[in-house]
């Protein structure tokens, strides 16, 4: 009997059929939230970043907001209307004054308010809208979604 040997070298193995790539997830939405209860701006960011539709920076020190807000460029601010050393309104014209930050919306939360007086779509006063703490996670999602959505320029129509 005679050895067959083969000086072949072995076929690789066909490469698997290559996908498709597919379309890049839309970037999450850049919501700054300044308050000075650690815990509600902590409970804030857990559920906005729950969602996977946001990118959440907390900033607690109503001084360094503005700071925070050059540097993050949030698509949207929540702001506390109540905070030692500088109030809500404050801190909101410093951000309008900013020319890289003067068309963000902002929603101050505020438990000055109540529930009955701003409803569930929040308080329209002055042009600016306030939600009275607290809030659901439901209604500040819904309030954050129309507000950026106002913000964003309108998109171009496809031919």
């Amino acid at each position: 009997m005679e050895n067959v040997t083969s000086n072949a070298t072995p076929t690789p193995a066909p490469a698997p059929e290559a996908t498709p790539p597919s379309a890049p997830a839309p970037a999450k939405k850049k919501v700054l939230v300044i308050d000075d209860e650690v815990s509600f701006a902590r409970m804030v960011k857990l559920n906005l970043e729950k969602t996977g539709e946001f990118e959440v920076r907390v900033e607690n020190r109503a001084m360094f907001a503005l700071a925070t807000a050059r540097e993050f460029l949030p698509d949207l601010i929540l702001l506390d209307v109540i905070m030692p050393s500088m109030d809500g309104g404050d801190v909101s014209k410093q951000i309008k004054r900013d020319r890289n930050l003067k068309n963000t919306p902002i929603i101050f939360l505020t438990a000055t308010v109540s529930k009955r007086e701003a409803g569930e779509g929040g308080l329209n006063s002055g042009g600016e809208l306030f939600l009275a703490k607290p809030v659901s996670v439901e209604a500040l999602i819904a309030c954050i979604h129309e507000h950026i959505r106002k913000a964003e320029p309108p998109t171009p129509a496809q031919p």
